[in-house]
């Protein structure tokens, strides 16, 4: 973490995010702005939490470890969101990883003050308890439908909520972070592009697809919603 003594760049998230009306002008005075590098940990499982993060650019991969060695990923947020939520309000450490795949800006508060003077505020207690609720709606509703449905439905879903006008999506994510997200690999990703390619559902030209049947792409996506990334 790289502290940026910045005023007017803190302010300029401060404003465009309505953080002030969020937090409050007391707990801003607490708060900094930071820089994480691309690839870098934000916030490290089992440690302690000292500050609240609010993610104001940038991109960062949720995931959770498990004692074996092993992980499983959960999510990607990407723009304003904030992280710590749960830990914040539970007093807990750290339950997950949180690594920047983008370089990556926060807006920080300290833990201590928050919980000392945050919790008599109403707005940030909605958007605490708003902001947990989403987060716990989508890594169920995904976690599901990864866990029940094969691949070509899940891509089929993920695909038909990114249609754009012309039939045409824009990739934003890379493939590797699309796999991840859909719970699968690289190469099983890419053969089944291929796959509803050879079925002249789409066409597809490295992150530009083209939706050639757009009807029967959102049939084999059996109505799902894949919360995008």
């Amino acid at each position: 973490m790289k502290k940026i003594n910045d005023r007017a760049l803190l302010s300029h998230y401060i404003a465009k995010y309505k953080i002030e009306e969020l937090v409050g002008e007391d707990l801003l005075r607490d708060a900094f702005l930071s820089f994480f590098e691309k690839d870098s940990f934000v916030m490290e499982a089992d440690t302690e939490l000292r500050y609240f993060y609010i993610m104001v650019d940038g991109k960062v991969r949720v995931s959770y470890g498990f004692e074996n060695g092993k992980s499983m990923f959960l999510k990607f947020y990407q723009g304003y969101n904030t992280l710590g939520d749960l830990e914040l309000m539970k007093e807990l450490p750290v339950l997950c990883n949180v690594e920047a795949v983008k370089d990556s800006y926060f807006v920080m508060i300290p833990v201590e003050r928050l919980r000392e003077d945050g919790f008599q505020n109403v707005r940030l207690l909605r958007h605490l308890v708003g902001s947990l609720s989403e987060k716990l709606y989508a890594t169920i509703n995904n976690s599901s439908y990864n866990y029940i449905y094969p691949l070509p439905n899940r891509l089929a879903s993920y695909l038909s909520e990114h249609i754009s006008v012309g039939n045409e999506i824009q990739l934003k994510s890379s493939y590797e972070e699309i796999a991840q997200f859909l719970g699968t690999t690289y190469r099983h990703l890419n053969r089944t592009f291929k796959e509803l390619e050879g079925q002249g559902l789409i066409r597809y030209e490295g992150k530009k697809i083209y939706v050639v049947d757009a009807a029967g792409l959102r049939k084999l996506s059996k109505n799902l919603y894949i919360q995008s990334i």
